[in-house]
């Protein structure tokens, strides 16, 4: 039987609860994960989002593991979003609204990137797109809550311009994937290395369908164009059918080939042997990377997952950790406070010392260059280095010119 002196007790713990007493509110919140909403094309390119996945798992257990944030655990709330713009907004919509996500973060191509950053816009949720490379994710269609974390293809065209203005080829032929990354990629390369070289003529264009590549004519056009150099953009099965074609034609011989991504293992390896030499390639050198950093992640990874790790792993990995950083940094899940916590916050990555402009809110991760070759029937880059993506971005003035306004 409940005394008088029982239900005394009982309405004031409850009149306690219901104020937010410290003593009561305070562990049931710490009870509580932190959700995060990631979404990536799983199904689509899993080449690069396997790696990918096993980077930010691998994050988010080391951050569990010290304790999560806030005095609370992590919960990501992982969905595929088919590599289709219109499926990845009703997925992220579905992270936001049903699973409770005060973050997201991931996707892979650019035109879903652009549409889960117009989303994150709309619905005031901090978005960090991983890998999405147009720049104009955060330049003409920035936007207050999108933050991007890898040098986009402004920075790598500014890489492979730097070098191929080196070289004496003067007719230029280009190929990339017609979509929004292929598009962006070839402008950025074109308008830099005419900067550079104002001599170079540029001969014909293809475009061909992304994962639906006719690498025969292709191929066929590009030799018709009879070009002394190609800025190539294809990538994942599109890459190699070009590589493989290119090869049996003779395409390449004698002729300076500048590719994007394709120095990374995540899309290279599968070549094997096939892999092209002597391309000039942006890509991933995880076998020669010797810095502290990237040594304990590459090992702590090898001994995770019995696997090297891709470009997909740092990339993972990284964006995992900065969610995490920002929302400590923020010192709650309100999410104009992680906004605010992400723009200028810098952190330390695989690849070094990175930072969240707060002018674009791109990081300034870097990436490497050199050339491709094979070694013991294996894909691997020589002669390269590192660029810092703060050397390659334009300056906050110029910066401003090309930010839309928010």
């Amino acid at each position: 039987m409940i005394t008088r002196r029982d239900a005394l007790v009982l309405a004031l713990a409850l009149n306690v609860a219901a104020l937010g007493w410290p003593g009561f509110a305070a562990r049931g919140e710490a009870a509580e994960p932190i959700r995060i909403g990631e979404l990536n094309s799983y199904t689509t390119f899993p080449a690069f989002t396997v790696p990918y996945r096993n980077g930010w798992q691998m994050a988010l257990d080391e951050i569990n593991a010290a304790g999560g944030v806030l005095g609370r655990q992590i919960e990501v709330v992982s969905k595929d979003d088919g590599g289709k713009p219109a499926d990845a907004v009703t997925v992220a919509n579905e992270l936001v609204s049903r699973d409770g996500a005060v973050l997201l973060f991931g996707t892979l191509l650019s035109n879903v990137g652009l549409a889960v950053a117009d989303f994150a816009a709309q619905r005031k949720v901090p978005f960090i797109a991983a890998e999405p490379l147009t720049d104009s994710i955060v330049w003409e269609k920035g936007n207050a809550y999108t933050f991007r974390l890898r040098p986009g293809t402004y920075v790598q065209a500014a890489m492979l311009a730097e070098e191929a203005a080196r070289l004496p080829a003067k007719r230029w032929a280009t190929v990339a994937p017609n979509y929004e990354y292929g598009k962006s990629a070839v402008e950025a390369f074109k308008t830099l290395l005419s900067r550079a070289r104002p001599d170079v003529e540029w001969v014909g264009e293809q475009w061909p369908a992304l994962n639906k590549i006719d690498a025969g004519a292709t191929v066929q056009a590009l030799a018709a164009l009879q070009p002394d150099a190609i800025f190539n953009v294809t990538f994942g099965t599109d890459l190699a059918k070009f590589v493989r074609e290119g090869e049996n034609r003779g395409l390449f011989e004698n002729r300076v080939v500048a590719s994007m991504l394709s120095g990374e293992p995540d899309w290279i390896d599968p070549l094997g042997a096939e892999a092209p030499e002597g391309w000039i390639v942006t890509g991933y050198p995880w076998y020669a990377i010797e810095t502290p950093e990237h040594t304990a992640f590459r090992q702590a990874y090898m001994q995770r997952f019995q696997d090297y790790p891709r470009l997909g792993s740092v990339v993972g990995y990284t964006t995992m950790k900065a969610a995490a950083q920002a929302i400590e940094k923020a010192g709650s899940t309100d999410a104009e406070a992680i906004v605010q916590a992400l723009r200028g916050m810098s952190m330390m990555s695989p690849l070094g010392q990175i930072e969240f402009r707060s002018v674009d809110q791109q990081s300034t991760m870097g990436t490497f260059v050199g050339t491709l070759t094979v070694q013991e029937e294996k894909p691997r880059m020589v002669d390269w280095r590192f660029g810092d993506g703060a050397a390659y971005l334009p300056d906050a003035a110029e910066t401003a010119k090309l930010r839309a306004s928010e």
